[in-house]
C-alpha cells in the first residue's frame, strides 16, 4: 500500500488529485497539508511514503520547504506537482532531492504511473526535460541567467520581481535586511542586471512570478 500525503493550497485540487489517486487500491491519502509548515507538521504525525508537493503554497519558499522535508524525512519520497513550466522549476526541485517533477496538465494515468515509479524507487520526468537534464551534461548549452543562481538568489529574486521590498522579503524568507540586500547584490552581478526595472522586467519575461 502507497501511503501519500497531499500538499496543495487550493482544496478543490486536493480533492481532485485525492479522488484520482485512490482509484488506484494500492494508494491511500494518509494526511493532506495546505503549505508547507502543515505539510512537515503532518509527515511527524500520519506515516507516510510519498509527497505530493506543490511548488507555490504560502509558508516558507518551496526549496526551503524541500530542503527540511528531505532532511527530517530521508525515506520519504517526493513527486513535485506543479502548474509551473518545467524549465522554471524542475531542475532546481530535483537538486533539491525530489524524485519527480509533473506538471499539472498531465493525464491521471501519468501522474499514477509517477507516483507508482517514485514509489517504486525510481525517478520520473517527461521526455521533454529527459532531454534537457541530457543536454545539460554535453558542452555549449546555454542555460538561462537564473539557472545560475542558489537557491537563496533564486527566492530573492522572485521576491524583488514581485514588487517586495528588501525588508518584505527579509521577514518572509527568515534572513536579516543586510543579508537579502548581499543576495540581491549577488544576483544583480550574475545576471548583469543594473536595476530594480530590470529585475522585474526579467521575472516577468521568463514567468517566475507566483
Amino acid at each position: 500500500m502507497i501511503r501519500l500525503l497531499i500538499a496543495d493550497d487550493h482544496p478543490i485540487v486536493r480533492a481532485g488529485l485525492r479522488r484520482i489517486v485512490e482509484e488506484d487500491k494500492s494508494i491511500v491519502v494518509t494526511a493532506e497539508a495546505a503549505s508547507g509548515d502543515e505539510a512537515l507538521s503532518a509527515l511527524r504525525q500520519s506515516a507516510v511514503d510519498l509527497v505530493l508537493l506543490d511548488v507555490t503554497m504560502p509558508g516558507a519558499s518551496f526549496t526551503d520547504t524541500l530542503r527540511r522535508l528531505r532532511e527530517e524525512h530521508p525515506t520519504v519520497k517526493v513527486l513535485v506537482l506543479s502548474v509551473h513550466p518545467e524549465d522554471q522549476w524542475a531542475v532546481r526541485a530535483l537538486r533539491a532531492g525530489a524524485s519527480g517533477y509533473l506538471t499539472k496538465d498531465h493525464s491521471p494515468e501519468q501522474l499514477l504511473d509517477a507516483v507508482r515509479r517514485v514509489y517504486r524507487g525510481g525517478r520520473y520526468v517527461s521526455p521533454t526535460l529527459a532531454e534537457r537534464l541530457a543536454a545539460q551534461l554535453g558542452p555549449g548549452l546555454a542555460q538561462a541567467p537564473h539557472e545560475a543562481l542558489s537557491d537563496r538568489e533564486f527566492d530573492v529574486l522572485r521576491g524583488l520581481g514581485t514588487g517586495l521590498s528588501v525588508k518584505e522579503i527579509a521577514a518572509k524568507l527568515g534572513l536579516s535586511p543586510k543579508t537579502v540586500s548581499t543576495y540581491r547584490t549577488r544576483l544583480m552581478e550574475k545576471m548583469h542586471l543594473a536595476s530594480a526595472a530590470d529585475i522585474v522586467r526579467y521575472v516577468a519575461q521568463h514567468g517566475l512570478i507566483q
